[in-house]
C-alpha cells in the first residue's frame, strides 16, 4: 500500500514531486453539479505558493492549476476531477552535494530505507512542495461545506513565543506575512524571524485552525472519530510533530470539574440544543461534532535545511557533514496555515458526506 490518498467519500490521491515537471490530485466520490472553475481553487493556492515574502522560501511558482476533467460548463459532474500544476522554478543542481548523503532531520534515510531509491532533489515526494494539491482539494471541500461553515487558521507560536489571546482576530491573519492572528505579536516575530533567516537557520511553530458552523452530529464513535481524522489530517502535513484537539494537552492539568464542558438550555438555538459553558472538548465528545467551534493545534519543528552543518552519513555508511543549499523557509508555520485549513476542510467535507449517507 503506497497511502497517497485521503478520505472516505470525499477521496483525494496527490501526485508527483517537488522537482518533477508538474504536481497535482485526482479527487472522487465529488458530488455533481457544483459551481467550479480555477479561479475558485486559484485564490486558496495564491496563500500558500512561495516566495510572497522574505520569511518563506524565494522558489518562485505560480502555483496556476488546470482543471483536466470532472468539470464542464462550469459544473462538476461527479466523475473525477483530476488537477495539475506545473512546476516551473526548478533548481535541482542546489542538491547535487547531497546525493548520496542523508540531510538529518529529512527523509532522505527512511525513503531509501523502505524503497531502495530516492529522489534528493529537494526531498522529491517528501516536500512541502505536494502540499499545494492538498489545498487545491480543500478549495474543493470547501465547496461542498457551502457559506454556512468558516474555516481560518493562524499561527499562534514561533518558538518559544506565543500571542497574546485579548488580541486575536483571525481576520488579522491576512493581513500580515506570518499569518499571525495576533498584530503585535506578528511585528514581533517578524523582528526575530529576520534575524533567524539572516543567519542560515530556523524554528519551529504551532498552528491552530477553527471551525465555525460546523452541526451538531458529524463523526462516529470507535473507529471513524471526527477528532482521530482531524488528528490524522494534520499530522499527515511536512514537518508535523504533534497535534491536540481543544484544550489537549493542558486537559492533564485539570480537574473533573475544571474540564468538564458545563451545559444549560439554549435560549436561542434550536429544541434540545445546549450552550456550552466552555469548550475544553474542541468541539467534539466521543468523536462527534458538538455544534461547537472545532479547534485543532498542531507543531512543526524547524526546517532541517539549514546553513550550519551537520553530522550525517552517506548512502554507503561514511561519516560526512551535510550543510543544505538550496531556497528554504525559515520557519515553514507560516506557509502550514493555508494547508491547515484546507485539511480541516476536507475531513468536515468527508464527515458531510459519510453522516448524509447514514443519517439522511
Amino acid at each position: 500500500m503506497s497511502y497517497n490518498s485521503f478520505g472516505r467519500l470525499f477521496r483525494f490521491t496527490t501526485w508527483g514531486e517537488s522537482h518533477g515537471p508538474a504536481i497535482g490530485c485526482t479527487l472522487d466520490g465529488i458530488p455533481p453539479r457544483l459551481s467550479l472553475d480555477e479561479n475558485d481553487i486559484q485564490k486558496y493556492l495564491n496563500e500558500r505558493k512561495p516566495g510572497q515574502s522574505k520569511y518563506t522560501t524565494q522558489r518562485q511558482e505560480p502555483d496556476a492549476v488546470k482543471i483536466l476533467s470532472g468539470v464542464f460548463e462550469g459544473q462538476t459532474t461527479g466523475t473525477p476531477i483530476q488537477l495539475m500544476i506545473e512546476n516551473v522554478d526548478q533548481r535541482s543542481k542546489d542538491y547535487g552535494d547531497i546525493a548520496q548523503a542523508y540531510r538529518p532531520g529529512h527523509a532522505d534515510y527512511t525513503y531509501n530505507a523502505k524503497y531502495g531509491i530516492r529522489d534528493y532533489r529537494g526531498g522529491g515526494r517528501s516536500s512541502a512542495r505536494e502540499t499545494a494539491s492538498r489545498v487545491a482539494a480543500g478549495a474543493i471541500a470547501r465547496k461542498i461545506l457551502g457559506d454556512s461553515i468558516t474555516i481560518k487558521a493562524g499561527m499562534v507560536q514561533m518558538g518559544h513565543h506565543t500571542v497574546d489571546r485579548d488580541n486575536l482576530d483571525w481576520d488579522e491573519t491576512r493581513n500580515n506575512p506570518l499569518f499571525c492572528p495576533d498584530p503585535v505579536a506578528a511585528n514581533t516575530w517578524a523582528a526575530e524571524l529576520d534575524k533567524i533567516r539572516k543567519a542560515g537557520s530556523s524554528i519551529g511553530a504551532v498552528i491552530e485552525v477553527v471551525a465555525d458552523g460546523v452541526p451538531a452530529g458529524w463523526g462516529a464513535p470507535v473507529y471513524g472519530k471526527l477528532d482521530a481524522d482531524l488528528a490524522s489530517a494534520m499530522m499527515s502535513i511536512n514537518a508535523a510533530k504533534g497535534v491536540e484537539i481543544g484544550v489537549g494537552m493542558g486537559a492533564a492539568a485539570l480537574s473533573g470539574e475544571e474540564n468538564a464542558d458545563q451545559m444549560r438550555p439554549s435560549p436561542d438555538g434550536p429544541d434540545g440544543a445546549p450552550e456550552f459553558l466552555s469548550n475544553n472538548a474542541g468541539g467534539i465528545l466521543g468523536g462527534i461534532s458538538t455544534g461547537q467551534q472545532i479547534v485543532a493545534r498542531f507543531s512543526v519543528k524547524p526546517t532541517s535545511s539549514i546553513l550550519t552543518p551537520r553530522k550525517s552519513i552517506t548512502e554507503d555508511g561514511t561519516a560526512t557533514d551535510v550543510m543544505t543549499k538550496g531556497r528554504h523557509d525559515p520557519c515553514v508555520g507560516i506557509r502550514a496555515v493555508p494547508i491547515a485549513e484546507a485539511m480541516m476542510a476536507i475531513v468536515l467535507a468527508d464527515h458531510m458526506m459519510l453522516h448524509r449517507a447514514q443519517c439522511g
